[in-house]
């Protein structure tokens, strides 16, 4: 490998790969993590499933905001990852970006720490709320609730005038106008494909000067998808995303500190499904059509084992 190349940085389940100078490849593993712990085993086919959305969305938002994508195909990425084939349909090349510290959050509907936090206070991140809202109310309009980027441990909601104070007053009305204009065109496309995007969270960075949308979009890890047809306020939804994880991690007793509890076969069976569902009711197509696209050859996942084998190199 040359003297830029090796393992740029490993998230919770995000692998992060020098490509060159100004570009990194990122490699979306099938690692799940829940309450920011890791848990300990693979969803099957579930770093296609993000990389198959962020890549619809990214694609589809591109008019609202810049992005950092160059490609998703794997035979057009650099040396030597052209060559493994463990990274179709799971990894997107990208422009380098000085990465906002912030995670910018769209509200559309009230649940999760939200609705914690309305209960609590009526409002969510400082924003004032009406009275009367029950679990799962659709807002009046969208919430741009941020919260801080936190390297390890939980992320934690700060209020717009927090962030402004962290980021700037300008560059935090920005990313508030941003936020919501992109939610609102996820949240448009799948209502009219049957599906709510109740919340889903965003990262911006800054590539030669210009504000750009990166890291992913859309996807079942960073949003709440709910079943349009069984919708239904005062309660909580049916879902689409690693909800149905959570759920089962509170069922189990686990007091949300690591070491996690290991995963039965048919929770992580049943959470792949969901994902993959969720991506063919949204975008229309087979995900065996995204995978044969990408050139997928089999199932192979992305275990430690690849993310140190092409980690080997200076980076």
């Amino acid at each position: 490998m040359g003297a830029t190349e090796g393992l740029h940085a490993r998230g919770k389940v995000r692998d992060v790969y020098n490509a060159g100078p100004d570009q990194l490849l990122l490699v979306a593993s099938d690692r799940i993590s829940a309450f920011d712990v890791v848990l300990a085993n693979p969803v099957p086919d579930k770093g296609r499933v993000l990389t198959a959305f962020s890549s619809f969305w990214f694609e589809r938002t591109k008019d609202l905001v810049g992005n950092h994508v160059i490609t998703a195909e794997r035979w057009k990425f650099p040396e030597p990852f052209n060559h493994e084939t463990g990274l179709s349909g799971r990894a997107m090349l990208v422009r380098r970006a000085e990465v906002i510290p912030v995670e910018c959050v769209a509200r559309g509907y009230l649940a999760g720490s939200g609705w914690s936090q309305y209960r609590e206070t009526g409002a969510v991140c400082g924003v004032p709320l009406p009275d009367g809202l029950q679990e799962s109310s659709r807002l009046p309009e969208p919430i741009f609730t941020p919260t801080t980027k936190a390297v390890e441990g939980h992320d934690l909601p700060i209020t717009p005038d927090a962030c402004a104070e962290l980021i700037g007053r300008g560059l935090t009305e920005r990313l508030r106008e941003l936020t919501i204009g992109v939610y609102e065109r996820i949240a448009s496309v799948s209502l009219d494909r049957g599906v709510i995007v109740a919340d889903t969270k965003f990262e911006f960075g800054f590539s030669d000067g210009e504000l750009i949308l990166i890291d992913e979009v859309g996807t079942p890890d960073s949003s709440r998808f709910w079943p349009a047809d069984a919708y239904a306020p005062g309660r909580a939804q049916r879902s689409f995303d690693k909800q149905y994880v959570r759920d089962w991690l509170d069922t189990s007793g686990w007091n949300h500190e690591p070491p996690p509890p290991e995963l039965p076969a048919e929770v992580l069976a049943r959470t792949s499904e969901k994902y993959i569902e969720a991506y063919e009711r949204i975008t229309g197509e087979r995900f065996d059509q995204y995978r044969q696209r990408m050139g997928v050859v089999a199932d192979d996942g992305w275990g430690p084992e690849d993310t140190a084998r092409l980690g080997k190199g200076t980076g």
